[in-house]
């Protein structure tokens, strides 16, 4: 599970610290959902797909949102791409036990829980699954992470936030989600979307929207059942109704390509990659703009993840030595020398 620090806050410089560890996790979630929605071939697994995508594209907005926060407190957002696997920003792991250590998956079972593991909301709902086969006092979930930094963002007063500065609010993608962060009441409830998207309502399943939160929807393909709503206790089930996934519906992609030897497979192989890190750097970097302030940048970046996801599909139908398994992108930052970082 994810588990961070609750530090207390007693000035804006430390909000702004709060606001680089929510921005970089909210960043670090994109490329394993990615490489985990990548690895379904087009027409398979599309519900599963679809949940996943309604999720990556949520976490993308919930980063610039952050971004929005720490822009309007007068701070400065540095994109910092991870490393997979690795653990996510400010994940300390609780007492006694190791950070999660994020890897980069392919539709599996094994990914879907690293997901739930990931967007897990305080209380653990026992849902009961129809089907045949069977706190720590000082860190707490994403969800008590961000209530600890919107506690302390109350007690600003109003001079503190500066209005328009570096605000991401392009509405040519993510109409009526994404919006500019002037003052606390913007930021809370930016905050409360993050929390409820993710974790859904305290006791609840849904969000705002009255739509499945992060932890359910994964939750949903890991156990290829449908959450259905009921009238006993605990309120909830999943199934018995199945989502329909189909575990061997995937490419045959290995985890973690950032770990794998590349010089012994094909040049057609490593040229996939190389293509695959070139549109991942530049989408950081359009990323990087858009959260400092450069109108349009994030339509440049939602291009340049749609480039990804071309390279990604090469890359995926490209065997590698043992002419069995594939990769997908490795999600490796690799700027042009002299060029531009994000």
């Amino acid at each position: 599970m994810i588990r961070l620090e609750l530090k207390p806050l007693k000035t804006v410089e430390d909000a702004r610290s709060m606001l680089e560890t929510a921005i970089g996790l909210e960043f670090g979630t994109l490329p394993p959902y990615l490489y985990a929605m990548f690895s379904i071939p087009p027409g398979k697994n599309v519900a599963a797909a679809n949940l996943i995508k309604s999720v990556l594209m949520q976490e993308m907005i919930h980063m610039c949102l952050a971004c929005n926060i720490m822009n309007a407190l007068g701070g400065t957002v540095k994109l910092v791409p991870p490393k997979y696997p690795g653990p996510l920003p400010g994940d300390i792991g609780p007492i006694g036990k190791d950070a999660l250590v994020i890897h980069l998956y392919r539709l599996s079972k094994e990914g879907m829980k690293q997901g739930m593991d990931i967007e897990q909301p305080e209380t653990i709902p026992n849902f009961p699954v129809l089907k045949a086969a069977p706190g720590v006092p000082a860190t707490g979930t994403i969800g008590q992470f961000y209530q600890r930094l919107d506690d302390f963002l109350a007690t600003l007063p109003p001079g503190v936030w500066k209005k328009g500065r570096n605000q991401i609010t392009d509405n040519q993608f993510f109409t009526g989600q994404l919006f500019a962060v002037n003052d606390y009441a913007d930021a809370h409830r930016a905050i409360e979307e993050i929390v409820s998207e993710g974790e859904g309502a305290k006791d609840e399943p849904l969000d705002f929207q009255q739509e499945l939160a992060h932890y359910y929807r994964f939750g949903e393909v890991y156990h290829d059942r449908v959450l259905t709503k009921i009238a006993k206790p605990p309120g909830y089930q999943w199934g018995p109704a199945k989502l329909g996934v189909i575990w061997k519906d995937v490419f045959p992609a290995i985890p973690d390509p950032g770990t794998h030897d590349f010089s012994k497979d094909s040049a057609a192989a490593r040229a996939a990659q190389a293509a695959c890190n070139a549109a991942y750097t530049r989408m950081v970097d359009a990323l990087q703009q858009a959260v400092t302030g450069t109108k349009g940048a994030l339509g440049n970046a939602v291009r340049a993840m749609f480039d990804l996801r071309l390279a990604t599909q090469v890359a995926l139908r490209t065997p590698l030595a043992d002419g069995v398994s594939v990769a997908g992108p490795a999600f490796l930052y690799t700027p042009i020398k002299g060029g531009a970082k994000a």
